[in-house]
């Protein structure tokens, strides 16, 4: 049966009214969801604040010593890697675009250390550009309804392009990050407390296997 992907997303909307960072500075969106790769969501946001607190911009960034990164950054998992990663992409977005991000996908999967899931979160909370960003808990909960059925991220991406109308791109990653924070666990999912378990496959199977 055809998902009403309409009704998902409104309903998410109501569940969860306040957005996250929209219009951002796409350099720092770039950066802090690099620090963001394997790393809990808290420590990522102190991270970025230490980090941005001392270097602003592309230009500053890419003069910084690596020492001193890793010293900002250190919450975060990989942090000697990353405080490199994050020191080369500066360099490039520097030289190659004038200092300033690229917003198409192609340009920003060149960049060191951006996956299609760092270059969509760029597109869609740095420009606003329709991109479907799919981290585990858009994977996760895209399956959990039913609106794919894929193994990898990757998979999930190519199909959610598919199934969902580009008008509601902007919004799936948020709205599902909230839900899988909030509701969608990975290992006990609230179903009793999910405004749409009605229009979820696993909500679904869950009400049946408690009657």
């Amino acid at each position: 049966m055809k998902k009403d992907v309409g009704r998902i997303i409104k309903t998410l909307r109501k569940t969860y009214p306040k957005t996250f960072f929209r219009n951002s500075d796409p350099f720092k969106v770039l950066i802090s969801t690099i620090l963001s790769q394997r790393t809990r969501d808290e420590s990522t946001a102190i991270a970025s604040r230490d980090l941005f607190s001392v270097y602003r911009d592309a230009a500053m960034l890419s003069k910084a010593s690596e020492e001193r990164l890793q010293k900002l950054i250190k919450r975060v998992g990989f942090y000697r890697t990353k405080a490199k990663r994050i020191k080369e992409v500066s360099k490039i977005i520097l030289e190659r675009y004038d200092g300033k991000t690229p917003d198409n996908l192609e340009d920003l999967l060149t960049l060191p250390a951006v996956g299609r899931k760092t270059a969509n979160c760029v597109l869609v909370y740095g420009f606003m550009k329709p991109a479907i960003p799919v981290d585990t808990h858009v994977h996760r909960i895209s399956n959990r309804l039913g609106l794919v059925k894929t193994k990898t991220p990757e998979q999930t991406e190519v199909s959610l392009r598919k199934t969902i109308p580009k008008k509601y791109w902007i919004d799936i990653n948020e709205l599902l990050v909230r839900h899988g924070q909030n509701v969608c666990k990975p290992i006990t999912p609230r179903c009793s407390e999910c405004t749409i378990t009605k229009l979820c496959d696993t909500g679904k199977r869950s009400k049946l296997r408690s009657i």
